[in-house]
């Protein structure tokens, strides 16, 4: 028995999650993803949870996969409801990050310095010199 996959996933208010069928949708203050589960896994919104389990008890692919589909659609809620942050730290001397206009200006150590775009929906914000927050 998988012991993630038993947790049924807390729906936070503000976000829509529609089961249909194979497809389950979520849908938050930011933006909307769906995913398709595998025929071995089933979905269900039970009272404001969305519970993940497998199809057969004997299925091996369903067991195998009910804890990753039940982490995948979590991800999915946390996604559309608060979004991702990671916080990076440079080290080295003289190493620096700044943004300047949609680029990541990068100081690391070479006789240049490394210009990095940023991709449409993501927001990197230098905290400190040495310090940058990806969203």
């Amino acid at each position: 028995m998988s012991r993630i996959g038993k947790h049924p996933v807390p729906v936070p208010a503000g976000v829509d999650v529609a089961v249909n069928g194979q497809t389950l949708t979520a849908k938050g203050k930011l933006g909307q993803l769906s995913m398709t589960l595998i025929d071995d896994i089933a979905a269900s919104l039970d009272d404001g949870k969305v519970v993940v389990k497998p199809r057969h008890a004997d299925s091996k692919r369903g067991k195998v996969m009910w804890a990753t589909s039940r982490t995948l659609v979590a991800n999915m809620v946390k996604g559309v409801s608060e979004g991702f942050t990671v916080n990076l730290e440079i080290n080295g001397v003289g190493y620096r990050a700044a943004v300047q206009g949609s680029d990541l200006v990068l100081q690391l150590g070479y006789s240049h310095d490394v210009v990095y775009p940023i991709p449409a929906g993501i927001a990197i914000k230098p905290e400190r010199p040495t310090a940058i927050s990806v969203s």
